[in-house]
């Protein structure tokens, strides 16, 4: 049975600019949220970060099988599943209407797409070509395959191998595809495509014929939309007179400014002159989906958060169809998702909230929103909808993420996956608290404290916690509160984490995310460091055994808060990198084209900024002061080249500086094996036994260098 989230709700938090302390639990509180404690005769003492625990770096693995991006039609469920035991591959599941589940592709084929390097949707259900097969009670199913980023058409006979519908690139994974949408005729699939050329990288909506006549002749795809750098989105009206679509050029990231754009399509199916409806360098416009004929829904911050709207196509103002202070979208990291779907009655199912998001149902008409009434607080922004059906990736603190079917008439709630099948026992999991700091100049930080959790043991009476301050990634994403084997690694054997939704995180609307605006490296830097201080001011954590942890632009943030950001006192003793960029320069001249402009607007652009570039960046500002650091890197990472965690290591052991630096071969960005993830987690607590003095049992220690050192597991 799942259980109700148990997040506290958020407490404001204010104090002295130089100490923001935590408000302290009072007695009543803390009996609430801790479960009686036994004898202490029968409940041995250990210190933190030494507990034992059953949450093991395989179950952690095993755990990330990422589910995302369902679909329902006819009673049927498709959805992508990561494999991190068969190499992170990623395959196709689809639920026939009778219950049976089956995986579409075996391996080796693997459904993952490369466009913009962060993928998104690799597949969609079509009808059956003939002499193609059946996916599953009439469908078929075309995906996007990783080695060669060529579209398949998957018909039903296991024995069959998918068919090729896209020709083979003149270099590899040349040209790629996504955001998959069924043509008004139902004979082509128009996606956007990713062309590599020589270095350069170019964009365009096209038509793929599902008759596979594209494999052998290049010709036979057509180009419908050019003319701008990014585009996402493409969506056929009922009728299949015109096509919208969602646009943006260099140097804007799709959270900045975008535009909505339709265009009729003309009998020889081109399309004629594009008309812009809504959007701007200062607007973001996201997931159009048609109302009728005539108008659009959207999804647009121009009143500051993501609300719905309705638009006409012919110059009628948009309404706004339940204007909030929360967010009815995310960040456009990935391709192919939408966070609202439109019900067979009219109605809306909808995502919505501040930070997490959660299920609503939306009456266009009244302007009335309903909360679904299901045991799941935070929800993926990736909705689906056919007839009263809703298909969605939801979970909370205590309920594994799970792919899952709501009615909305009735609010039945079908479970068809989950990410764990068990989970641990609940007193090994800790419970987020939600809290709001006042960070320096008394603006607003949100974060997610996660205590020490074991029903096995006690820490010795009058000391304080280690803990880890969590930095995720964009840096435009956020923390979320649902359950998370890995943080539960962790906090079950005493060490204590935040996880800090700092300036420029996505979710609290976009005056909080445009915080970071030329500000990358100073603003998310004081924002994790007055977290942490906070802890120990309150009490919660030793002052003296504080560290950071960040992934991508997370490990920035961990590298410059102990390099760059030490200028007012070392507050971290120690600090792990995965995949972190360590060098501004080499990132903006080395990294891939979707985030190759990014940097314009968190650092300042080049040419001209380039001491403010070296000024920020953590390679260059290592000295004999720095804290240990822990490096964990993919080698065939596109996004953050290896030589950046090499580079800094390099400098690292010319000041001596306790270090290790684990690449590993065959991963990219985000580890997917899971061997992989299994090594990074032990190195990282080993790594902090090392440092903040505690010994973790069962776990190999990983070896620490003074001296320059690369180690390539396995």
């Amino acid at each position: 049975m799942y259980q109700r989230t148990r997040v506290a709700r958020p407490t404001r938090i204010s104090g002295d600019l130089a100490r923001h302390m935590l408000h302290p639990m009072t007695e009543s509180e803390q009996a609430a949220e801790s479960p009686p404690a036994k004898a202490s005769a029968a409940v041995p003492v250990a210190a933190f970060g030494a507990w034992p625990s059953p949450i093991t770096a395989a179950e952690v693995a095993r755990g990330r099988i990422r589910l995302n991006f369902p679909t329902v039609r006819d009673g049927q469920m498709w959805w992508q599943e990561g494999r991190p035991n068969e190499a992170g591959r990623t395959a196709i599941v689809h639920r026939a209407a009778d219950g049976r589940r089956r995986f579409l592709l075996p391996p080796p084929w693997n459904a993952r797409t490369r466009v913009h390097e962060y993928g998104g949707m690799s597949y969609l259900p079509v009808p059956p070509r003939s002499g193609a097969g059946a996916a599953g009670g009439g469908w078929d199913v075309v995906f996007a395959n990783c080695s060669d980023q060529r579209l398949y058409l998957c018909g039903q006979a296991d024995s069959a191998d998918p068919l090729p519908l896209t020709p083979e690139p003149p270099d590899p994974a040349a040209l790629r595809y996504a955001d998959f949408v069924l043509s008004p005729g139902q004979d082509e699939i128009w996606c956007v495509r990713e062309q590599h050329d020589d270095g350069k990288v170019s964009r365009a909506i096209v038509a793929v014929p599902l008759d596979a006549s594209a494999s052998q002749n290049p010709a036979a795809i057509r180009e419908l939309v050019t003319g701008s750098d990014f585009f996402a989105f493409p969506t056929p009206s009922p009728d299949g007179s015109r096509l919208a679509w969602i646009s943006w050029n260099h140097p804007r990231m799709p959270w900045d400014g975008t535009e909505l754009r339709t265009a009729l399509i003309e009998k020889d199916g081109g399309l004629g002159r594009s008309r812009l409806i809504m959007g701007g360098p200062r607007e973001s416009v996201l997931a159009p989906q048609w109302r009728d004929n005539a108008s659009l829904y959207v999804i647009s911050d121009w009143a500051g958060w993501w609300n719905l709207y309705q638009v006409g196509i012919y110059g009628e103002p948009a309404r706004a169809l339940f204007p909030a202070e929360e967010e009815f979208g995310a960040p456009l990291w990935q391709l192919g998702a939408r966070p609202f779907a439109v019900l067979g009655d009219g109605r809306i199912a909808v995502l919505h909230g501040r930070g997490d998001l959660r299920l609503g149902v939306l009456d266009p008409e009244t302007g009335e929103l309903t909360e679904a009434d299901v045991p799941y607080s935070t929800f993926a922004s990736a909705l689906s909808a056919d007839g009263t059906s809703i298909a969605g990736v939801a979970g909370g603190p205590d309920t594994p993420e799970s792919v899952i079917r709501v009615d909305a008439v009735t609010t039945r709630v079908e479970a068809l996956r989950r990410e764990l099948d068990e989970i641990p026992d609940v007193a090994y999991l800790p419970v987020p608290r939600q809290v709001e700091l006042a960070g320096p100049d008394r603006r607003t930080v949100h974060a997610l404290v996660y205590p020490p959790s074991s029903p096995d043991v006690i820490p010795p009476p009058g000391e304080s916690a280690p803990y880890v301050v969590w930095v995720h990634g964009g840096p435009t994403s956020r923390a979320s509160a649902r359950l998370d084997l890995e943080k539960a690694y962790f906090t079950s054997r005493g060490i204590g984490i935040v996880d800090v939704n700092y300036g420029g995180s996505s979710g609290f609307g976009r005056a909080y995310r445009e915080r970071l605006r030329h500000q990358w490296g100073v603003v998310d830097v004081e924002d994790v460091m007055a977290a942490a201080q906070s802890l120990a001011d309150a009490g919660d954590a030793d002052a003296s055994r504080l560290a950071i942890r960040g992934g991508s632009a997370g490990g920035w943030t961990a590298l410059a808060a102990v390099t760059t950001g030490t200028a007012g006192g070392a507050v971290f003793a120690a600090a792990t990198s995965y995949f972190g960029v360590a060098d501004l320069a080499a990132f903006a001249a080395q990294t891939h084209d979707f985030e190759s402009r990014y940097l314009d607007g968190l650092v300042g652009s080049l040419p001209g900024s380039e001491s403010v570039h070296r000024e920020r960046s953590p390679l260059g500002h290592v000295t004999e002061a720095t804290c240990p650091i822990l490096l964990l890197q993919g080698i065939d990472d596109p996004i953050v080249p290896f030589q950046q965690s090499e580079s800094l290591a390099k400098e690292l052991a010319a000041y001596g500086i306790p270090h290790a630096c684990l690449m590993f071969e065959g991963e990219s960005h985000g580890f997917r094996k899971a061997e992989t993830v299994i090594a990074s987690l032990e190195a990282e607590l080993s790594f902090y036994g090392q440092i903040l003095g505690f010994e973790p049992p069962g776990v190999p220690q990983v070896e620490l260098s003074r001296d320059t050192e690369v180690s390539r597991p396995g």
